[in-house]
């Protein structure tokens, strides 16, 4: 297929907030190139088609990304937007991360049903229903408050906020990112410290993949890396490589950058690993220099797989092999 060099297809998904990424990114460009044609191809992926089971039960290989990278691969698109935590670790023969945008605020928030006066996650009542669709918030507010009801919930952020207010729960667990770029900020109640529910790999930062060999694409979004939000999140991303992890395993991570007393930078990475019912919980820190990113995120998950995360993990792989339909 014949490129226009004048013209960059974007891949999104459709989501409300997919699109916001995709724009943000085409604004972006046009800064650099004003003259430059942009448009936004909308893909739908299996997580957007497969919306009444929980995503750990239906795989987590390329689940919001699989129908857009495989646009990619045949021309069809010029790039693909994605929310970085959404993308896999290991990326099909042929695409590369083209870019990594400036991390928004890497934190959860707690969104409380409107009719409930307790703004806080853990000022509500015991046995409260919280609502969350990841493994890695349930492990954690579960360990945090064995008395929670945990809801299992998926959808866009619409539909999120729609679900809530027709339910009894409590209140609902969300990127802050998320509802922050689409304007949602007035339904938050509390943004969670990332010391109490450590966020998933990759929150809040975009993921600009391209095709290996395009250098004109490459050159084109170059300049939108951030280096420290690249840095620290390919520190998460080795680690989650290392734990051959994605949204079937319960597994948080924050990696940023720090200055020493000496004014010399350093890379700090925090994670956990935990068990379902969140009585088991594994978590590690490590520090170093940020050009070591790969190198400190793979120390720290072995670190973490001596320390008793094999264990939990290998746990958790039998119970979902048990309960496969035969």
């Amino acid at each position: 297929m014949k490129t226009d060099t004048r013209h960059v297809r974007i891949g999104s998904r459709g989501s409300d907030l997919a699109l916001w990424q995709a724009r943000w990114v085409a604004s972006a460009l046009r800064e650099k190139l004003p003259t430059l044609e942009i448009s936004v191809e909308i893909i739908r992926t299996t997580g957007d088609n497969v919306l009444d089971s929980p995503l750990s039960a239906i795989g987590d290989k390329g689940l919001f990304t699989k129908e857009i990278e495989q646009a990619l691969l045949e021309e069809r698109i010029d790039l693909a937007v994605h929310s970085l935590k959404d993308l896999p670790t290991e990326l099909p023969d042929g695409l590369i991360l083209g870019a990594v945008t400036r991390r928004e605020d890497v934190r959860d928030v707690f969104i409380p049903h409107p009719s409930n006066m307790c703004r806080t996650l853990l000022g509500q009542p015991e046995g409260a229903s919280i609502a969350t669709g990841s493994l890695r918030r349930r492990c954690q507010l579960l360990h945090l408050r064995p008395d929670f009801e945990i809801i299992e919930l998926r959808g866009n952020l619409n539909t999120r906020l729609r679900k809530l207010e027709e339910s009894t729960w409590a209140g609902m667990i969300l990127a802050r990112a998320g509802v922050v770029r689409l304007g949602w900020e007035r339904v938050i109640g509390e943004t969670i410290p990332a010391e109490t529910v450590l966020p998933a790999v990759g929150q809040g930062a975009l993921g600009i993949e391209i095709r290996t060999r395009d250098r004109r694409v490459a050159g084109l979004v170059a300049g939108l890396t951030h280096v420290p939000t690249k840095q620290a999140t390919m520190a998460e991303r080795a680690l989650l490589r290392r734990m051959e992890g994605g949204c079937q395993i319960p597994l948080g991570a924050y990696g940023r950058m720090d200055m020493s007393d000496d004014q010399v930078p350093f890379l700090q990475l925090d994670a956990m690993v935990g068990s379902l019912d969140g009585k088991t919980v594994v978590r590690g820190k490590i520090h170093g220099d940020p050009v070591d990113a790969d190198k400190l995120g793979r120390h720290l998950a072995d670190t973490l797989l001596a320390g008793g995360a094999a264990r939990v993990l290998e746990s958790i792989r039998k119970g979902m092999v048990s309960h496969e339909p035969v």
